[in-house]
């Protein structure tokens, strides 16, 4: 069980929107990674796709599986090979207004040399009668040690105060 959780840094979307959010210089003092974003996008959807990459890695070096679900609907889907982690839902501009999504990041093993597994947890919810939520599977195929994160909106800048926490843990 995690014995250390600390705030390694907070990034927040300021006025005007972001394509992105960025964490570099990421210290090789932890074991794992947590990061929790809270997030909106200017896509023209209810819902659009969220996306991580590591090290500036656009290339086909990532897997993933999703599950989904809402109040009337499920499924599931994948990318074998993608150029990033995607498919978890962020709020889009046709969501009810003011209303963010929810994400939870959890990277084990971030600084040891093997492919990287990771968990993405999500829920957003849309004129309080539907609720999205689901769970990302992924993988990263590079064994570099993760150095710096890339959190986007596959269908638009993210925008003003959207945030994410990034968090290093110290497991023993």
């Amino acid at each position: 069980m995690a014995n250390t959780f600390s705030k390694i840094q907070t990034v927040t979307v300021g006025s005007g929107g972001a394509a992105s959010i960025e964490f570099t210089s990421i210290p090789a003092t932890y074991t794992d990674l947590q990061i929790f974003l809270s997030s909106r996008s200017l896509q023209g959807n209810i819902y659009g796709g969220g996306a991580l990459q590591f090290n500036a890695d656009t290339g086909s070096n990532y897997r993933w599986k999703r599950l989904r679900g809402s109040g009337t609907s499920s499924g599931s889907d994948q990318a074998n090979p993608a150029t990033a982690i995607t498919n978890w839902d962020v709020v889009g501009a046709n969501a009810t207004a003011n209303i963010f999504s929810n994400i939870q990041i959890y990277i084990p093993n971030y600084r040891v040399a093997v492919q990287k597994a990771i968990t993405v947890n999500y829920t957003g919810e849309h004129n309080g009668s539907e609720a999205h939520m689901g769970f990302v599977g992924g993988t990263w195929t590079n064994t570099g040690v993760i150095t710096s994160i890339k959190l986007f909106s596959s269908g638009g800048n993210l925008i003003e105060h959207s945030s994410a926490t990034l968090y290093g843990i110290i497991n023993t």
